[in-house]
């Protein structure tokens, strides 16, 4: 498996104060010298954390493959189409949340998604679909024309040494299978940390994990590098 660091919590802790510290270029370049596979930035509607002058350094000043996290919306779209990310991920979106709650709704929005999708991957761009592990919702995605999804492990997470763990790990499994079986490749995360990431062996073919706040929380005691590479070593 392969490893994508989301950075926006870097830029969480610099908005905090209005300033330009910590780097999220910085941030972005550490995790490239450790070896993550990606960089992940996700860039609200509402601005609250990444902003696009991040996404834009970051897609010019570094070589490891940039992941755009964004809202299904005609200004992301544009966005997109003028970056050019190697890679976006879909995500559901609503201003009031702390963090992403749950899986797009592809089923619901099959058409809409699709009609979407379409243009980003004439441009190059790779598509992910951020997806509840539901049979409806992978075999929706796999009408869509995107290459990927990426399972929402946040209620794996929740569960995590309690008695849904086995619950929700095997709808992660089961999902991850059919998704393969029809064409997919999968990626992984929400909420995974260096004591539930273990778990993700089990599911055979995940191509790479998204992970964020964990990281970004262990690099405030151990510092960024060390942090990547603990996680880098948990999931090889």
């Amino acid at each position: 498996m392969l490893l994508g660091v989301n950075i926006d919590h870097v830029a969480t802790l610099r908005n905090a104060r209005g300033g330009v510290e910590p780097d999220v270029l910085e941030a972005a370049r550490i995790c490239e010298q450790c070896g993550a596979s990606s960089v992940t930035t996700h860039l609200r509607e509402d601005r609250r954390h990444i902003k696009d002058v991040d996404v834009e350094m970051i897609m010019r000043e570094i070589k490891t493959d940039l992941n755009l996290e964004m809202a299904v919306t005609a200004e992301m779209g544009k966005i997109a189409l003028r970056i050019k990310p190697h890679s976006v991920c879909l995500v559901p979106e609503k201003r009031q949340e702390v963090t992403t709650e749950g899986g797009l709704d592809v089923a619901g929005q099959l058409e809409k998604i699709t009609k979407f999708v379409k243009p980003l991957k004439d441009a190059g761009i790779l598509v992910s679909l951020f997806i509840d592990p539901s049979e409806e919702q992978v075999k929706a995605s796999a009408q869509t024309g995107a290459q990927f999804i990426e399972l929402h492990t946040g209620c794996y997470s929740n569960a995590f040494g309690n008695e849904d763990e086995e619950v929700e790990f095997t709808k992660l499994k089961n999902a991850a299978k059919l998704a393969q079986s029809l064409g997919l490749r999968v990626n992984a995360g929400h909420g995974l940390n260096y004591e539930n990431v273990h778990r993700m062996h089990e599911i055979e073919g995940l191509y790479e994990l998204n992970i964020g706040h964990s990281i970004i929380s262990r690099a405030v005691f151990v510092g960024l590098e060390k942090a990547v590479v603990e996680m880098k070593e948990l999931i090889k």
